[in-house]
């Protein structure tokens, strides 16, 4: 597809950072409400493990040389799902998210074959606002597959920290030590293994992309009962800019699953948060998940705030 006469595509560098971020910030607000990144968040999307800004992402201009659309990939862990990100300025870009969707497909398409895979699954979010496009969405091939919901609470009434159940302790992940990251990562790995969308990484990739994480290492917990490994809880920094803390994943071994577990891992990282001075909690809920309690975490104050659709469609290699 192409775009409207007068306007260019381009690759973007570092030094459009500002630029970008001001697409981003416009596109955030339409869809949720308020700006959800900030210029650090556009220069790890840029510098990302496996995007190359120049053949992974767009910039398009309009006819006075403005930034009105970002389009970039992102690959996190470098197999499974590919993400397309597409941010347009609404008030001046929205007839750009489908030709920037299109570029990014052809190149999808590219990375599968450079993969030596047949084809790969692009996917992508949509907010209750972006009707339009959701309907692009669909023209284009893709399918709605899931359902996000983000949950939340404030602090500011959250009550003293109740005691773990009987035989249950909970204890910060210590960072520096080896056997503990391992334990940390072997909780995880094995709690997620029967959800659909699990990727597994060994550990030592799964250590290498620790940084991208967040470094709130005092927020991360393990849990016990009866001295045997049991759970576990990853904070991440990514709502500190909105003075919040964020649980980013809750691992529950399947044999530890309702004996108050979750609860108590979910009411520590909450007592931190406050001890702290954030204002709130959140996390995501993956309404696909089979193990996702959404009663547990209502039980721990949790509201449903918003849901987020994620679709998707397979994007073939070309054809030689």
């Amino acid at each position: 597809m192409t775009l409207p006469a007068g306007w260019t595509a381009r690759r973007p560098t570092l030094d459009d950072v500002t630029a970008i971020l001001a697409v981003v910030h416009a596109a955030d607000t339409f869809a949720v409400g308020y700006p959800d990144f900030d210029a650090d968040d556009v220069r790890d999307a840029l510098t990302a493990p496996f995007v190359d800004p120049a053949r992974d992402s767009w910039l398009v201009t309009d006819p006075d040389g403005v930034v009105v659309g970002w389009a970039i990939l992102s690959n996190p862990t470098g197999v499974g799902r590919e993400f397309v990100e597409v941010y347009v300025d609404p008030d001046h870009g929205g007839d750009l998210r489908a030709p920037l969707l299109a570029r990014l497909l052809a190149r999808v398409a590219e990375r599968a074959a450079e993969r030596g895979r047949s084809a790969l699954t692009a996917r992508t979010a949509v907010f209750a606002p972006e009707a339009r496009w959701a309907g692009e969405l669909v023209e284009a091939g893709f399918t709605r597959v899931k359902r996000y919901v983000r949950m939340t609470r404030s602090l500011a009434d959250l009550p003293a920290e109740a005691a773990p159940p009987a035989g249950v302790t909970i204890r910060p992940l210590r960072a520096d030590d080896e056997s503990d990251l391992r334990l940390f990562h072997r909780i995880h790995d094995t709690a997620f293994r029967d959800t659909p969308d699990h990727e597994p990484l060994d550990f030592a990739r799964w250590r290498e992309l620790l940084p991208s994480s967040g470094k709130v290492w005092d927020e991360w917990l393990l849990a016990e009962v009866d001295g045997e490994p049991a759970g576990a809880l990853q904070s991440s920094d990514q709502a500190l800019d909105q003075g919040m803390g964020w649980v980013r994943t809750l691992s529950v071994l399947p044999a530890h699953r309702r004996r108050g577990v979750g609860a108590a891992l979910l009411r520590r990282a909450f007592a931190i948060y406050a001890t702290k001075g954030r204002e709130g909690a959140g996390l995501g809920v993956d309404l696909a998940n089979p193990t996702a309690p959404v009663t547990l975490y209502r039980s721990v104050g949790l509201v449903e705030e918003r849901w987020t659709d994620m679709y998707e469609r397979n994007v073939p290699a070309p054809q030689v």
